[in-house]
């Protein structure tokens, strides 16, 4: 049974509906391996065993009683330790929040609970998920999946590491401007980020409302379909058929490939001749709006300072600090500035999709750098704040455009390529994702 471990949350799914598994047994298989997991503590925060069993004799029961409420009623999963979990302590990696503990389900937690899906527990973060990196000091820092010496990927770095050493069939984070990506290509995951206000944040502890978004850590873009529906609460999107001949797909330039090293490339360059290889019509093209867009990233730590700036001021030795130098340096931004920057944003997207309409999909590298040693990050502050600024340089495109996004594993470790859609296409990315992803494997 320990082979369900690697299984995606899909194929679990269908085993539970054809008989051969049994939510119960599948559930005991992941706690066990939690439980007994040598970095268990350093990926989970809090393992909600109770919970975990409760709802999988439920599940089990539906199976047998063939009332389940969808494929992947009985699989378990994990959630990023910023959603709300009734009577469990949610702390978004933060000694600030230590002993919070909400009275209700975040909104997309009650949702999938209500589809059956089975909460395994809160996973680790980065400090109020404000880095793209993965290290926390104050909590736990995830080891990657290749090297337990590198960074995880932030900021939802146990929700990836989770799935990537079989503690977990998916994980839940969120993607303010990378979180669910980097640390989804760091550990060779699909790694979905949805439009803003797609899927809800009612529950969820914030960092920057205005960008902050859910979304899936996991082992296929099938998984990523399915889970977006039923935290949706929705029907999962029709991938059959899916295929990229003929699909025009845009190349981004630009300031993608600035400083990138060599084995992001190379695995990019690889990743786009495969898709060549299966029909896609691929073509490089610049948009200058992408650094007239990135040039305004200042909004993100001003709007966030804005949000926190009472409770890190009350007890500011709490936090690790490098975060606490990012959540201040929002404080420089005045007001006049503030609403400036959001006119340049405007403006970019409004560039951006009219360059980009011809296009069914544009793409990327998701990181234009590997994994960062964690020592040295702690060691350097340099360090840390360049190759921190160079892991989300990519990825937070999508978020200053407000686009779905996904990235896949190119099969190079620790590289991914990153697919960007239209806002509210996820639907259409992930059927292109899911013919991309059989041209890369």
């Amino acid at each position: 049974m320990d082979e369900w471990r690697w299984m995606s949350a899909a194929d679990l799914g269908r085993g539970i509906g054809a008989g051969g598994i049994d939510p119960v047994s599948l559930t005991e298989v992941f706690l066990e391996a939690i439980d007994a997991h040598k970095y268990r503590d350093r990926i989970y925060a809090r393992v909600t065993h109770d919970r975990a069993r409760a709802e999988a004799k439920a599940a089990s029961a539906r199976a047998r009683a063939g009332t389940r409420k969808s494929l992947l009623d009985g699989v378990p999963i994990s959630w990023k330790d910023l959603f709300d979990t009734a009577g469990t302590a949610t702390e978004a990696g933060s000694a600030l929040l230590k002993g919070r503990t909400p009275m209700a389900d975040a909104r997309v937690l009650a949702t999938a609970s209500a589809f059956g899906l089975i909460c395994l527990g809160k996973t680790h973060m980065s400090e109020l998920a404000f880095s793209g990196i993965g290290i926390n000091p104050s909590t736990e820092t995830p080891p990657n999946r290749h090297d337990p010496a590198w960074v995880p990927g932030g900021s939802s770095s146990g929700a990836a590491t989770s799935v990537a050493f079989g503690l977990a069939a998916a994980g839940i984070g969120s993607d303010t401007g990378g979180s669910v990506r980097i640390p989804a290509a760091w550990n060779d995951l699909v790694g979905l980020k949805t439009t803003s206000g797609r899927l809800s944040l009612e529950g969820t502890v914030p960092l920057c409302t205005s960008f902050d978004t859910v979304g899936p850590l996991c082992r296929t873009v099938e998984d990523a379909a399915i889970l977006m529906a039923l935290l949706e609460g929705s029907t999962p999107p029709d991938l059959r058929n899916a295929g990229l001949r003929g699909l025009r797909i845009g190349a981004l330039q630009t300031s993608m490939f600035t400083d990138i090293r060599e084995q992001p490339r190379a695995a990019h360059e690889s990743a786009v001749d495969r898709m060549r290889q299966a029909g896609a019509v691929i073509e490089p093209f610049d948009a200058p709006e992408v650094d007239l867009a990135l040039a305004q990233a200042g909004v993100f730590a001003a709007e966030a300072y804005g949000l926190w700036k009472d409770v890190i001021e009350a007890a500011p030795d709490k936090m690790f600090a490098e975060i606490l130098g990012r959540f201040r340096s929002g404080a420089g931004m005045s007001a006049p500035e503030f609403v400036a920057a959001w006119k340049h944003i405007d403006e970019a997207r409004a560039a951006w999709l009219a360059r980009t309409a011809g296009y069914d999909a544009v793409i990327a590298p998701t990181a234009p750098v590997l994994p960062p040693d964690a020592a040295r990050m702690m060691e350097d502050h340099d360090y840390y704040v360049g190759e921190n600024l160079m892991a989300l340089r990519n990825t937070r495109v999508a978020n200053m455009f407000d686009l779905a996004s996904l990235t896949l594993p190119t099969g190079v470790p620790a590289c991914g390529l990153m697919l960007l859609g239209k806002p509210f296409g996820e639907e259409a990315l992930l059927r292109i994702g899911v013919a991309a992803e059989k041209a890369l494997t």
